[in-house]
């Protein structure tokens, strides 16, 4: 069974996909209404490392339809979904699976 997946950040580079899931994913751009970005450090030095990023994009609800982010829905696997939650756990991530 397929699952969507939102990304607006790392799980958008193919090094991250490649690293996380074993393969490229392909996905359409979509957007977020009524979402803003906002910025938490990493504390996992291997995604650091993986990413090349210091920071992650979280996202917010505000309820502002003039809100709004940008991102890329990919379809995978429900085994995948659970890689995608296991690769953003050592940031805090909630799981959703």
């Amino acid at each position: 069974m397929a699952e969507n997946l939102f990304s607006y950040g790392t799980l958008q580079l193919e090094s991250v996909q490649l690293n996380t899931f074993g393969r490229a994913l392909e996905g359409y751009p979509d957007v977020l209404i009524g979402y803003r970005l906002t910025l938490k450090k990493i504390e996992a030095q291997a995604v650091v490392a993986l990413s090349g990023m210091t920071h992650h994009q979280n996202m917010m609800y505000t309820g502002n339809e003039s809100d709004s982010i940008n991102g890329v829905v990919f379809k995978i696997t429900r085994t995948e979904l659970k890689k995608a939650d296991k690769y953003e756990a050592p940031s805090g991530y909630d799981s959703f699976v």
